[in-house]
């Protein structure tokens, strides 16, 4: 097996399959235990995050007499000794979830709750925040439809604990006497000999508690409405994108929570509410659910539908249809015609399920790849075709010798990963109807990051990929008898372990060199170079669809891996993704000869492109640039002496091009969209409803002092603009000159990124005394309070940008491209204008922050 490229320890060892998870913003999560450790990849030996679990109440469902305790169904339960709290299953929602923005953390936990978890933006303190209880929720619905029994004869369980949980006065016992029958009566007496719970049969506490007792959480990927158009259309309902999560519990019965978007993203507010509805139930299996998948289909070319898998411990795993419409309709009210079951593909046998994976390859969105593993430690591989409902069993392996705690497709479906409790992980290929192991790729010796960690693992929990899948994660156990135990056992109980998949063949590898053997390479030279471009290029080439969150971490670090080896390469492959954008492509292209014509192809690409093209060029080849070469006036373009730099000078100039571009196509966006606004009614501006429009006043200096420097459309937009802005702003309206936040001093106009106040007749000093930063959305002088920030490009921002700007396939500068009024009253997402990744909370260093480049 090959080696980790780097490797974290772990406090506590996981206890349950599926122990980890890899979030769309680049944060990785560890049940180890009692505790959550959230991880940053970007720097393992940092600082980490922490869910903390604290022994946790039981369900108010009830208690049986004593002389019942012997019965059959509460055997379980009586034998249960162990109370120390313990995590058995984690989940990610889709990014743009949390009220920063980025990811939530659903945790269940050993006793049967679902917690949902937001990171500590606002508070310094390493613990992640708790701000729902899904278990709770679930209780209380229960309550209200008395656990769905059918004896009704006395007052609900609800009911009853509504009436004891008030002061026993005169009028609530009115109350309870014209509202509670006798038998109910005779409960109400009986409740207040054990605590105010009812006294329940054993059968009724056993089912109750299976119903409330969750076991396995995952989250669905992002809907918006409608599903498949224009995230922003004209008549836009309040809430625009949301998140089914799947809780499955031991009674086989599955519920269905719809998390919404947030009202609004901050990096203020100390209160944070989230609201989750519950829109349905289903009754998935007669046992343990024990394992969950979700995915996207196509049921016609239009129209798309949620594919969800659920495995059992008796064995059995079934595929259920879920319709986007109903979905969506179902925003408050219990509805269980949401899904509905599409094939048992296994049915009940002899070996629990223990892991599933789901895989919709995106050249074949009818085609569904199932990979299920079993407590035999067995892997079966299904194939599934949506448009003719025809389900095969591809392949069938003995894969590992104890269960199989982890499973993940790679690379569009082309590539399964597997571990098991047995400490083996191998990858697979699907070749006809046989599952070939394939070799990982060589180790990397002199690129190798060292660790102390020992080399005593007896156990995998889990395993997770990038978001890239250039990188595979895996977490594993130690053996307490193989370890020091005065240095080692005491501190390390697990770890997390890295390694690259960027080297990994996608085909067999007899098929390609009939003579290959994996052993005989110990760098990057020779065949394994071979995989490493394609992949990294097919892993950089996902991210050019405007719905795939911009995390390059694991791409930009492949990228790095394989500089030091082949620089001459990585800028060939670079270069050959860029062209493949433009005109430009051809054998032999330069970076001066792509460099030179730039300025044609770059108003061509989209707003992503150019996004793609500032990350790499900032994260991968501008390695040292001074702060004010690229923040300070755009015209200016570094120089540096010696043939060495030449190349660097190249790259610095090719990303002040892209900038100048992305910051052309800003402030176009920004006119068109106040001269949409000023359309609807010239007599009172700004309108409140809509996008707030600010800034324009520092817009139109730049314009102005970039003249001949700029796109002629925008000098056009600019000259309009400035004539309709003096026609609706009185004099008061209209002041330009802005205050310095440290002297109230005047703020000259000179750069978009930087200001200089004027100084104040009071200070000693003349001239320029503070040094401010300006917003890069509105290019007005930040505030004193906390900003958004960008990881990427250091930038700061005050306000932020409405997502249509950002999914949009065509450009402001196009002299066709309308903003529509109407498609402006809508929430902005934390994005970065200039890099497209998600802003956030500039934290300091002892606390963790995502790093999605």
């Amino acid at each position: 097996m090959a080696s980790p490229f780097q490797a974290a320890s772990l406090v506590a060892c996981p206890s349950y399959p599926n122990s980890i998870a890899w979030s769309e913003e680049n944060l990785i999560a560890v049940a180890s235990g009692h505790i959550v450790t959230i991880l940053n990849p970007n720097s393992l030996c940092g600082p980490r995050g922490l869910v903390n679990l604290l022994p946790i109440r039981s369900f108010p469902i009830g208690v049986v007499n004593r002389e019942d305790l012997l019965a059959s169904c509460l055997i379980p339960t009586c034998l249960s000794r162990d109370t120390r709290p313990c995590v058995r299953s984690i989940s990610w929602s889709p990014i743009g979830l949390a009220p920063n923005g980025g990811c939530l953390l659903a945790v269940c936990t050993r006793e049967g709750r679902v917690k949902i978890y937001r990171s500590p933006y606002l508070e310094f303190s390493i613990e992640w925040v708790e701000i729902l209880d899904v278990s709770d929720i679930l209780c209380n619905h229960l309550q209200t439809i008395n656990f769905g029994e059918l004896d009704r004869s006395c007052a609900s369980f609800s009911q009853v604990h509504e009436i004891t949980s008030e002061k026993f006065t005169k009028k609530k016992t009115r109350l309870q006497s014209s509202s509670v029958c006798e038998s109910g009566g005779r409960v109400f007496k009986k409740m207040k000999q054990h605590g105010g719970l009812p006294l329940i049969t054993p059968q009724q506490y056993s089912t109750r508690s299976a119903m409330l007792s969750s076991l396995v959480v995952s989250w669905s990927p992002i809907l918006q409405i409608p599903y498949g158009e224009d995230p922003y259309p004209v008549n836009c309902p309040s809430i625009d994108r949301f998140s089914v999560l799947a809780v499955g519990g031991k009674a086989g019965n599955l519920s269905l929570w719809r998390i919404n978007d947030p009202q609004c993203y901050t990096i203020e507010h100390d209160q944070v509410s989230l609201e989750a509805n519950l829109i349905g139930f289903l009754q998935a299996h007669d046992s343990w659910i024990t394992a969950i998948s979700w995915g996207t289909c196509a049921a016609t070319d239009l129209k798309f539908h949620l594919i969800l898998t659920t495995g059992c411990s008796d064995g059995s795993v079934k595929l259920w249809l879920g319709d986007v419409e109903v979905l969506i309709k179902s925003s408050s009210k219990v509805n269980g015609a949401c899904f509905s079951l599409l094939k048992e593909v296994i049915a009940v046998g002899a070996h629990p399920i223990s892991a599933v994976s789901l895989a919709v390859p995106e050249k074949s969105l009818h085609k569904i790849l199932l990979a299920v593993g079993k407590g035999s430690g067995s892997l079966e591989v299904w194939t599934c075709n949506t448009s003719i409902n025809d389900f095969q069993m591809a392949a069938v392996s003995d894969a590992h010798d104890q269960v199989v705690t982890g499973l993940a497709w790679a690379f569009d479906g082309r590539l399964l990963y597997s571990c098991g409790q047995d400490n083996s992980f191998r990858s697979w290929i699907l070749n006809g109807r046989t599952l070939c192991d394939v070799p990982f790729s060589s180790n990397v010796s002199k690129l190798k990051l060292t660790n102390d960690l020992p080399q005593a693992f007896d156990s995998c929990f889990g395993l997770v990929l990038s978001p890239g899948n250039l990188i595979v994660a895996v977490v594993r156990g130690f053996d307490p008898d193989l370890l020091n135990p005065m240095y080692q056992a005491k501190a390390q109980k697990a770890a997390v372990e890295f390694f690259w998949t960027s080297g990994q063949a996608l085909e067999i590898l007899s098929h390609i060199y009939p003579d290959y053997d994996s052993q005989a390479s110990t760098n990057l030279s020779g065949k394994d170079s071979v995989f490493w471009e394609p992949n990294i290029l097919w892993s950089l080439r996902q991210y050019e669809h405007v719905d795939k969150p911009l995390v390059l971490w694991d791409a930009i670090s492949a990228l790095r891996v394989l500089q030091q080896c082949a620089p001459n390469d990585v800028e060939r492959l670079v270069l050959e993704w860029f062209s493949s954008w433009t005109s430009c492509s051809g054998s032999g292209l330069s970076l001066k000869k792509f460099l030179v014509s730039a300025p044609i192809w770059l108003s061509k690409l989209t707003l992503r492109q150019l996004h793609l093209l500032n990350i790499i060029c900032r994260c991968l080849k501008i390695t040292e640039v001074e702060e004010n070469t690229l923040k300070g006036r755009e015209s200016e373009i570094g120089r540096t002496n010696g043939g060495k730099h030449d190349k660097l000078n190249l790259w610095n100039e090719l990303l002040i091009r892209s900038e100048r571009e992305v910051r052309e196509r800003l402030v176009a966006f920004t006119f068109k969209a106040f001269l949409a606004q000023a359309s609807v009614s010239v007599t009172k501006f700004p309108m409140g409803e809509f996008w707030p429009l600010v800034g324009i006043a520092q817009m139109e200096c730049w314009v102005s002092i970039n003249h001949g420097l700029i796109n002629n459309q925008l000098e056009i937009l600019g000259s309009e603009v400035g004539k309709l802005r003096k026609r609706l702003c009185t004099a008061s309206e209209c002041q330009d000159e802005e205050k310095c936040s440290f002297c109230s001093a005047s703020v000259p106009f000179e750069s978009p990124e930087l200001a200089y106040c004027e100084g104040t007749e009071h200070n000693v000093e003349v001239g320029r005394t503070h040094k401010l930063s300006r917003c890069s959305v509105s290019m007005q002088v930040l505030p004193i309070t906390p900003q958004w920030f960008c990881v990427c490009c250091q930038r700061w921002s005050a306000k932020l940008f409405p997502v249509a700007f950002f999914t949009s396939s065509g450009s402001p500068l196009d002299v066709e491209y309308e903003v529509e009024h109407r498609a402006l009253p809508v929430r902005s997402k934390p994005l970065c204008p200039f890099c497209g990744i998600l802003l956030q909370r500039l934290q300091p260093d002892f606390l963790l922050s995502a790093w999605p480049v």
